[in-house]
Order: C-alpha cells, then structure tokens, then sequence
C-alpha cells in the first residue's frame, strides 16, 4: 500500500512538471519550408539586416531569445496562416523563426 502510494505520487510529480514543460514549448501548424528559408536569407541581405553572431545563443526549437535579439517581420512573399504571429532572426547564419508574443524560437534552418 505504501508503495502504491509513493507510486502515485511520482507519477502525478512527473505529470505536472511535463505539463510545466509542454505549455513552454511552442508549437506551430505551420509547414516550413527550405524555400521559405531562402527567402528569408535573401529579405535579410536586401534589407541589410546582419546575422546575430554569438556562440552562447541557440537555435533550438523552444529556446527564448533574450530582449537584446532584434527581430524582423517576415517577408510578405511567404505565404502563412497568421503571418504576425511570427517574426524571425538570423542567429550564427542559420536563419530561425520565432513567435513573436514568446520570443521562442519554432522552426530553425
């Protein structure tokens, strides 16, 4: 009986805590593209903006980035469901895309 209770009560610990974990992933719907990628590589390059370059930043899906990480608005050639949910950065040239309200990063080349 002891056991079982133990049982239950790691089992409802981990539980929570992946649900903990779970809300602070973003997910997205949306299908990205290497051709999106390409897009974005070149509005960054027509529009001047330069690749954050910093060892210590990554471009893990779920990672937020810090207040100091500008981010742009997509170009309006890529073709989404919700296009200002999101915004993206290029971080060590790889390009990432990140939701704006979380700053976390979604999707990442």
């Amino acid at each position: 009986m002891k056991k079982s209770l133990i049982s239950a009560m790691i089992a409802a610990a981990l539980l929570s805590s992946g649900a903990v974990f779970a809300a602070a992933v973003t997910t997205t719907t949306t299908t990205w593209t290497d051709e999106q990628s390409n897009i974005i590589r070149e509005h960054s390059t027509i529009k001047h903006y330069s690749s954050v370059t910093d060892p210590k930043l990554e471009t893990r899906i779920g990672v937020e980035l810090p207040q100091t990480v500008t981010l742009y608005d997509l170009p309006e050639t890529i073709k989404i469901q919700e296009p200002a949910r999101y915004s993206y950065v290029i971080i060590n040239d790889h390009p990432v895309v990140v939701e704006r309200s979380t700053r976390r990063v979604i999707h990442s080349w």
